[in-house]
């Protein structure tokens, strides 16, 4: 596949209509890394796979600065038109057309030896574990300058508008399991019903109460007890536990207060209760410098009418893990706004993708910025 300016546009719809087409879940991107891979052959690139995992990281030019460009791989399991399958309905098939489509402007102009751009094709975001284990893998231990983009929905940003930074807010699910003894349904004595423990769980929830001018959220999102019999009252159950909080320090607020109540159930009903982390994403932490490189870009590429300062959003991200395991990188996420209705992870999701070619533009600007202020250039 031969890339130049001109036939750069349908090339990246290819590459889009592929991804789009062939999505697949957390950690089991295999298609996915192979075609990254695959496009990229015979180019002047570096490409570094990693042992047991998807995802792959490209890289070119040397020197420094590194500057990074993290592109999420892996697609929602949800249902769609009443089959469930594997579906990317948070645009990450249009975050790999853009960072593919940035790497291939690059290549076009010429490889530069003031500079090292490497691209992150990340796994596993949906499950908020891809970033932290490609930190493990010392994929960003020497990196100064660290980028991110996400479409937007509607709600926040309309088609033609870009944002500099996006603030994400913590994002934690739990799963909880009540563990008692089953009994007949003519001797409710003889047993604690794991529906009422849940119950009264629920009503808990609703009671926690943190600093009102801190956007949080805690609910129950899902309950599972009891069989085809029933005559029997349970006395096990399952549940899930979702929780929101804009800054780090209130979700572990949430998570103190939701401990407590499991702990006092626990005792109250004499049952176990046990809360088990399975996913959790950190607040966004935003670099000054690098969003300011981003705003710049945004202005020299589109105008200063079309950019919209930060954005606060109460979704999450699992990319800001970088910034908090590598406080010195610094980064921030380019705000894609594309009319995306009717809003992310709905299972048909749509945007307009005449998005995509003005935001390999900005981050190109963006990433030749960075390298221009590194040296004093800029």
């Amino acid at each position: 596949m031969s890339i130049s300016n001109v036939n750069l546009e349908p090339i990246l719809k290819e590459i889009f209509e592929y991804l789009h087409g062939n999505p697949e879940i957390s950690w089991k991107e295999y298609q996915t890394t192979e075609y990254i891979k695959g496009l990229l052959e015979n180019k002047e690139v570096n490409i570094q796979t990693f042992q047991d995992i998807t995802g792959l990281a490209v890289e070119i030019g040397s020197g420094k600065p590194v500057v990074a460009v993290r592109a999420d791989i892996d697609a929602l399991w949800q249902e769609v038109d009443g089959e469930f399958r594997a579906n990317h309905s948070c645009g990450h098939d249009a975050h790999m057309t853009i960072v593919l489509g940035v790497l291939f402007t690059l290549l076009e102009e010429g490889i530069s030896d003031q500079g090292t751009f490497r691209f992150i094709f990340q796994p596993a975001e949906e499950k908020g574990e891809g970033a932290l284990t490609l930190v493990e893998q010392g994929v960003v231990d020497d990196v100064d300058y660290l980028y991110g983009l996400h479409l937007r929905p509607i709600q926040e940003l309309k088609h033609g508008q870009f944002s500099p930074a996006i603030r994400h807010g913590a994002s934690w699910s739990l799963q909880g399991v009540i563990t008692g003894e089953d009994a007949h349904g003519a001797r409710p004595h003889l047993n604690v019903n794991a529906i009422q423990v849940g119950a009264e769980f629920f009503q808990h929830l609703n009671n926690i109460y943190i600093d009102p001018m801190i956007p949080h959220s805690v609910k129950m999102t899902s309950f599972h007890a009891g069989g085809e019999s029933t005559n029997i009252i349970p006395g096990n159950a399952t549940f899930s536990v979702d929780m929101r909080a804009q800054t780090n320090e209130a979700m572990e607020q949430l998570l103190e207060k939701v401990e407590r109540i499991a702990i006092m159930l626990s005792e109250y009903h004499e049952v176990n209760i046990d809360l088990t982390i399975t996913s959790s994403v950190a607040a966004a932490v935003i670099n000054e410098e690098a969003s300011k490189l981003m705003e710049e870009a945004i202005i020299d590429t589109i105008g200063k009418e079309h950019m919209i300062p930060m954005i606060t959003t109460t979704g999450g991200d699992d990319f800001h893990f970088y910034t908090i395991k590598r406080p010195s990188l610094k980064a921030t996420m380019l705000a894609i706004g594309c009319d995306l209705e009717p809003g992310l992870h709905h299972p048909q999701m749509t945007f307009n993708h005449k998005a995509i070619k003005p935001s390999v533009e900005i981050l190109v600007k963006a990433l030749k910025k960075t390298v221009k202020k590194y040296h004093g250039l800029g």
